[in-house]
């Protein structure tokens, strides 16, 4: 029997990435639209983004139990199924409506769905393709996110700016494209075997009495608290805290901080097998440190935008890496331990942002404040480094002093 070739598979795993980066940075670029168009105040936005964030946490959570049981195949088709109809129903229903609120709450919980399920399961798709360096293949995928939230903000301003701010709708069904894309990759793709064969999958219970798990876990927080703490406050800080223009903001804060970190994975994912990946992640959560520290004393604003655009090339490889270290050390952790590694990552990443909030409201809103504060979070996922090694090499250790057993 011929082995399968999985580059196709791995190609819709990419293009799972694209489709999530979508669903999750489309929609906010048209929030001062909606607010002047469809007559939502700040107040409705807002929970536009909650729904989005609560709708991927209840999914992850529900996916590590259930996947498995459905099918791979079925449920990431299903995904970008809802993917797309989030995204078809944004652009048809809410402009046709006299209400359109509650039709935007339909399409964020419809693509929230299908992003949702595809953070899930494409990192253990990949993981269990066929490749002689996991983490490498791990890191290239992640990168896509990274491009895709580029392509997401330079196209949708480019088709904006040629068409105008009222042609959103025809965006919105034209970036739905991307998901039934996916659909077709997925339906001819052959889908590998996500837990090893031979090899017993870990229940809630043994990840649960794991010490090695929970440093993966709390690292997995952390390191979506180190992306979304600077970058969910980047635009803001260089236009309040340095004093900048918003236009250079833009495009020296959040837009440069997905470029340096698609750039971090990018790297990885080509030349990773020279990388020793332990020593990278414990670099990248030291230049971490230095560049919150860096955005947040110091006074000079072409410094401190460099801060926040360097903060995205240490963030990059933590979470794909966190992912590849824990897919090798627990190899039956399956479904259900990638599942609890995003629902940790998603709590991060809500976690990070509110901590620099909180702190630079509680300093009269000053964001240098906040950013400070923010600097522990790369601080713990360096200790945590620090735990994963001795306990690996104590289980090691361990397993070299076991007694060999005669047959």
């Amino acid at each position: 029997m011929s082995t399968p070739n999985y580059d196709r598979t791995v190609v819709a795993c990419f293009n799972g990435y694209v489709t999530q980066a979508i669903v999750n940075n489309f929609m906010p670029l048209l929030f001062v639209t909606f607010s002047a168009a469809l007559g939502l105040g700040m107040a409705q936005l807002s929970a536009l983004i909650g729904v989005n964030f609560v709708t991927q946490l209840v999914v992850d959570v529900l996916a590590g139990k259930y996947v498995d049981r459905i099918g791979y195949r079925p449920c990431i088709i299903a995904a970008h199924v809802a993917s797309a109809a989030g995204l078809l129903t944004l652009g048809l229903l809410p402009p046709r409506l006299a209400d359109p609120y509650p039709a935007l709450v339909v399409s964020v919980m419809l693509y929230a769905v299908g992003g949702g399920l595809i953070e899930v399961m494409v990192s253990p798709i990949v993981n269990t393709c066929p490749s002689r360096h996991k983490a490498k293949a791990m890191s290239l995928l992640h990168s896509f996110y990274c491009w895709g939230q580029l392509a997401t903000v330079a196209l949708s301003t480019l088709f904006f700016a040629v068409a105008g701010r009222d042609a959103w709708p025809v965006m919105a069904c034209l970036w739905a494209l991307v998901p039934i894309a996916g659909v077709v990759l997925f339906a001819g793709a052959p889908m590998p075997r996500i837990v090893p064969e031979g090899t017993a999958a870990m229940r809630f219970g043994e990840l649960a009495r794991s010490p090695l798990f929970a440093v993966f876990l709390v690292m997995m927080l952390c390191a979506g608290a180190c992306e979304l703490g600077m970058s969910q406050w980047a635009s803001t800080f260089a236009e309040t805290g340095l004093g900048v223009a918003k236009t250079v903001g833009d495009l020296a804060g959040p837009a440069a901080f997905a470029l340096f970190m698609g750039l971090s994975r990018t790297i990885y994912g080509v030349v990773g097998d020279r990388i020793d990946l332990v020593a990278f992640i414990g670099c990248s959560a030291t230049l971490c440190v230095a560049t919150y520290l860096l955005a947040a004393l110091c006074p000079i604003p072409a410094v401190g935008l460099v801060g926040c655009a360097l903060t995205g090339f240490a963030v990059g490889i933590m979470w794909p890496g966190t992912f590849a270290l824990a897919a090798e050390a627990m190899p039956g952790g399956g479904t259900l331990m990638f599942a609890l590694f995003a629902v940790a990552g998603d709590l991060g990443c809500a976690a990070g942002p509110a901590l620099v909030g909180m702190v630079a409201a509680g300093h009269g809103d000053d964001l240098h404040a906040g950013l400070l504060a923010g600097a522990v979070f790369p601080v713990i996922l360096l200790a945590g480094m620090l735990a994963m090694r001795r306990l690996r090499r104590r289980g090691a250790s361990d397993a070299s002093d076991a007694p060999s057993r005669t047959v």
